[in-house]
């Protein structure tokens, strides 16, 4: 995982959609029963990394998880998130040393552990100077309550800024951003990947399926399925998942071709695409269900050949900023 020794397995399972028995919302559609099913599944089939946030059902996702996994936590590697309000006081948010302290012992308590295994920041702070949030975040590394810290949702020059001011002030360092990449969404690959590659920082892909459009539920000319949450337009989490539809039909169509080479599914091939990347440590995937788990699953442990990864790069290339083409340019010649 990143620049550290610690080994995770090349598919996560993010557990935003855990909530409760009784209370549900349009993310959170996993019970405690369903939660319990789903992560012991995912342990029987070597995922040992999980990754959810404090803000995830306002905690309730932590707990859920934390009673999931039980006894098994031993067997597994626990990343959370901290940096959005969890209630309407006013230090009960951001990045301060205040709220990131209360904030770890919240998750903690709800998770049901004595340590996290990957503590992250869940965005930019402007509020907060960088160097308190990452004094906080090394106090608790070296208090033993975090063992690796993490960011994610950060730009390019934010996420240098916090490694050269951990290394000037001998703090921990991050060792993974977390960032949202796709095979139809691949902003990152101007600023953020090479970044990650020079500093040896790991990538942990979320929403890899842009919210399910990469599954192949959502064809050209075609209705929008009942049971996939993108067909919610309305939904508060469609802001999420940007990707342009009509050039990501092309896409769909071009992953199933290949993807029946292998005898894989579209999902699993746009997965596979971003495992052929370089800096991944791990892609984050949903499951509301133990098929869907598998087949997540499946996507892990085979390669496509350079061939198709090249095709795939060339009908999915993002139009490239200035001044990256400008570079490009100056290298090429």
């Amino acid at each position: 995982m990143g620049n550290s020794g610690l080994k995770v397995s090349e598919i996560c399972l993010g557990v935003m959609t855990f909530g409760s028995d009784t209370v549900k919302n349009e993310l959170a559609t996993v019970g405690q029963k369903d939660a319990d099913l789903i992560t012991a599944s995912a342990l029987d089939l070597g995922i040992n990394f999980f990754d959810t946030a404090d803000v995830y059902f306002a905690g309730i996702s932590e707990s859920a998880l934390g009673k999931a996994l039980g006894n098994r936590r031993k067997d597994a590697i626990v990343a959370t998130k901290v940096r959005f309000a969890m209630s309407n006081k006013p230090n009960d948010n951001g990045l301060s040393r205040f709220h990131i302290i209360k904030s770890c012992e919240d998750s903690l308590r709800r998770l049901g552990t004595d340590f996290i295994d990957l503590y992250q920041i869940h965005s930019y702070d402007p509020g907060t100077p960088m160097e308190e949030t990452l004094r906080a975040m090394d106090h608790l590394v070296q208090s033993g309550k975090v063992r690796y810290i993490g960011c994610s949702n950060l730009t390019a020059w934010q996420t240098m800024k916090a490694l050269a001011i951990s290394e000037k002030m001998n703090l921990e360092k991050f060792v993974t951003t977390q960032l949202y990449y796709s095979i139809g969404a691949r902003d990152i690959e101007h600023e953020l990947v090479p970044l990650c590659i020079d500093q040896q920082l790991g990538i942990l892909s979320w929403s890899p399926l842009s919210g399910g459009f990469f599954t192949g539920k959502f064809r050209r000319n075609s209705s929008l399925p009942a049971d996939a949450r993108r067909s919610n337009r309305q939904a508060s989490s469609m802001k999420f998942w940007p990707v342009d539809e009509e050039k990501g039909f092309e896409i769909v169509e071009q992953l199933e071709r290949i993807g029946k080479n292998y005898d894989k599914t579209i999902a699993q091939t746009a997965l596979n695409w971003i495992l052929s990347k370089p800096s991944i440590s791990s892609v984050i995937v949903g499951a509301s269900h133990i098929q869907q788990l598998k087949e997540n699953v499946e996507a892990s442990e085979w390669q496509l050949i350079p061939e198709d990864v090249e095709y795939l790069d060339a009908i999915s290339k993002p139009v490239i900023p200035y001044p990256v083409w400008h570079q490009k340019y100056s290298d090429d010649r």
